[in-house]
């Protein structure tokens, strides 16, 4: 087709059965003719370079991937398909069926206008996924048809479903007509009078009305029209906007929705609480979803924030290392519920001014005013002499048993704690073997965390002993200072039931001891594992608690001389350590372990004598790191994780109750061995006085020391068994 045999203004019927090639050809001469003045050329280039577009847009959407399902089809042409495109049925299966919100309606609208696809999805479904991804774009398309069709249907308006289907670019549209003053320019009319100007146009364009003013509506127009009319109907009639309880399947895409189904998110409500409660990476605790789906996630949250009445805190947007203290600290305002002491506020009539255990108040010697500030005196009094500001895991036991009784007693038994009575105790005591389920939740949740939990679940027997011990210093500080006149749990113990030797069946036997060690030496010779073998021996040797191990250091370590047995001069080492209560002792540790500790800090460049003044400030057991100038610490959790993963594996190569036994071990076991081999001995080595015992492991009275032979006289009966 020759540019001199174009008719008037083709329609796309009509420019069908020209190839790609020769549109383009096409389009080019008429541009140039219209750009040369001439007047007919105008309408005719424009409607070529539109099939130009279509083509285009046609060619760049149907790159479909092969999939057993429909065949491949741009966003337009889906519309107009009926019911050829059908939706992935194993995917848009759902208990809760999904919700048309206005964002789908939008969609529709601006795909019907003709408007950028691609802009459009990202700007209103962004949250089904990437517009990259075609084959999420058409099956989402094929559900919001199948969705607004039924709908119609539903209200008897099959109409307006078939209405709705109907593709708007079967219909031609007419041609678009240059402005006046783009005519005028274009033919050299500028000095021509306006009304000469409209004259020459009307001769141009005869059905265009006056100046391109009043032409009657192209029928494409009218369809497009009668669309937009028939989604705003639509969308009164079904858009709904989310609500808390709703189910995520409700509102995301599938798949996504069944990651998020699998791990224990199910409503939005539920959603939002662990992104707040987790922050910037909530989304590493869901298989399947990354980093690119969370974040479509969170800005469909955020859009509907206002709707749903859930607010995503500013801290879920901000990674974790980069929120200080404060930021933290306001994440869960104070107030009274269930939220950590620091921030549990007492109500006027519970917080203990008018105790009906208080001590007359001219007797009392602390200046608490409330249960809330006399609890934190006690606290304070436990961390006497502590500048750096860091509990130590003693610190932390005391405060988590003060705080879960006061909790209790103001939220659940509706007393203040200066008013608690014996038969409130027991009744405490019975609360703490059975807790309700809001009072439970993950250890890892910190305590700036909404998701954070007085409790992980029914305390263990020895947990409760120790509970019960900690509530009995408490109140014993308290009636001490005059604040109480009596302490309720001066006579409670823990049930009979629970009663047993102190954790006779919590450490190892000699050969369960050397099949560890022997393990311990075979290990692969990495800094990882030299220092886990390094901290197990030095538990086991030593008997001390986890905190005192992880905060040892260098200079910590003394070489002693001493008198042997037969009189001869020896030399040994002993270990300054600060435990519990501020009570400082010194423990014997074996020359091997200084000489392994020495070989490691020889390894790495340091000074091979453990006491040089270049190695003060290295803990005993550091992470040696060649892009670290001086080594870091080696924390009580990462020690506790290590020592807990490797007798795990351990316990493969044993067999029966010693395998059982072994995968029940931790850092603990260690020194309760330690306590129970040495007053029990064993060939070649003789039992350890009580008292050097009692030493080691830091105990203030011989007599709980004294428990540990009651443990080694039944691990001996259970051995000869």
């Amino acid at each position: 087709m020759s540019a001199t045999d174009m008719p008037a203004v083709p329609t796309p019927s009509q420019l069908s059965h020209v190839d790609d090639d020769e549109l383009a050809r096409l389009a080019s001469s008429w541009r140039a003719l219209a750009g040369r003045g001439d007047r007919e050329a105008f309408g005719i280039a424009h409607a070529l370079e539109v099939e130009q577009r279509r083509r285009t847009r046609v060619s760049q959407l149907q790159q479909l991937p092969e999939d057993p399902g429909p065949p491949a089809a741009p966003m337009v042409e889906v519309l107009a398909a009926g019911r050829r495109a059908e939706p992935d049925i194993g995917l848009m299966k759902a208990v809760n069926p999904r919700k048309l919100h206005r964002g789908h309606f939008a969609f529709m609208r601006a795909l019907a206008q003709g408007l950028d696809e691609r802009a459009s999805w990202d700007r209103y479904l962004r949250l089904e996924g990437e517009h990259t991804d075609l084959r999420t774009v058409r099956r989402t398309i094929a559900w919001i048809r199948d969705e607004f069709a039924a709908a119609a249907r539903r209200e008897h308006r099959p109409g307006t479903a078939r209405l709705i289907l109907l593709d708007a670019d079967r219909f031609s549209a007419a041609p678009a007509l240059p402005s006046l003053a783009e005519f005028a320019e274009a033919n050299g009319l500028e000095d021509f009078s306006e009304s000469e100007q409209v004259e020459a146009y009307e001769a141009a364009y005869p059905a265009a009305g006056r100046a391109g003013q009043g032409a009657r509506p192209s029928r494409r127009a009218r369809v497009v029209e009668r669309q937009l009319e028939a989604l705003r109907w639509l969308e009164n009639l079904v858009a709904q906007d989310p609500r808390p309880l709703d189910s995520v399947s409700a509102w995301l895409n599938p798949s996504m929705a069944s990651r998020l189904e699998r791990a224990g998110l199910r409503t939005l409500h539920a959603l939002v609480e662990r992104i707040n409660g987790i922050g910037a990476r909530w989304w590493a605790h869901v298989p399947g979803v990354g980093e690119l789906k969370a974040a479509r996630i969170l800005d469909w949250l955020r859009a509907n924030e206002q709707v749903l009445g859930l607010r995503i805190g500013a801290h879920a947007m901000t990674p974790r290392a980069q929120l200080g203290p404060l930021a933290l600290a306001a994440v869960v305002p104070g107030g009274t519920a269930l939220v950590p002491y620091e921030k549990f506020v007492l109500p006027a009539e519970l917080d203990g001014s008018a105790g009906s255990n208080r001590a007359p108040r001219g007797q009392c010697l602390l200046m608490a005013a409330n249960d809330h500030e006399a609890v934190g005196a006690w606290l304070s009094a436990k961390r006497a002499g502590d500048a750096t500001g860091d509990l130590s895991a003693t610190q932390r036991a005391y405060r988590k048993e003060a705080e879960r009784l006061l909790l209790w007693a103001v939220l659940e038994r509706g007393k203040a704690l200066s008013s608690l009575t014996v038969e409130d105790a027991i009744d405490y005591r019975d609360f703490l073997l059975d807790p309700p389920t809001h009072w439970c939740g993950a250890r890892h949740h910190q305590r700036w965390s909404p998701l954070w939990r007085p409790m992980e679940g029914p305390l263990a027997p020895s947990a409760l002993r120790q509970a019960i011990a900690i509530l009995r210093s408490l109140h014993a500080f308290l009636v001490n200072r005059n604040y109480l006149v009596g302490n309720p749990f001066a006579t409670l113990a823990p049930p009979a039931s629970l009663q047993q030797p102190l954790d006779s069946s919590r450490a190892l036997s000699f050969a369960q001891w050397d099949h560890v060690d022997a393990l311990l030496q075979a290990h692969a010779d990495t800094e990882a594992r030299r220092r886990l073998r390094r901290g197990m021996r030095w538990l086991y040797a030593t008997g001390l608690r986890l905190a005192e191990i992880t905060s040892a250091r260098c200079e910590d370590l003394e070489q002693i001389e001493y008198r042997s047995a037969d009189g001869a001069l020896a030399t040994g080492w002993q270990l300054a350590v600060a435990g519990k209560g501020g009570r400082c002792r010194r423990v014997p540790v074996p020359p091997a372990l200084v000489a392994e500790l020495e070989d490691e800090l020889a390894r790495h460049g340091f000074e091979r004598q453990v006491g040089a003044a270049s190695n003060r400030g290295i803990h005993l057991l550091a992470r040696f790191d060649a892009e670290l100038r001086r080594p870091a610490a080696w924390s009580a959790s990462g020690l506790y994780q290590a020592i807990k993963a490797f007798v795990a594996q351990a316990a493969a190569g044993l067999r029966g109750p010693d395998a059982q036994q072994l995968k029940k071990a931790s850092t603990h076991w260690l020194r309760h061995s330690h306590g129970s081999h040495a007053l029990r001995g064993r060939e070649g080595q003789v039992p350890v006085p009580i008292q050097v015992v009692q030493n080691n492991l830091g105990h203030a009275s011989v007599g709980t020391t004294a428990m540990y032979l009651a443990a080694a006289h039944a691990q001996s009966h259970t051995e000869l068994r």
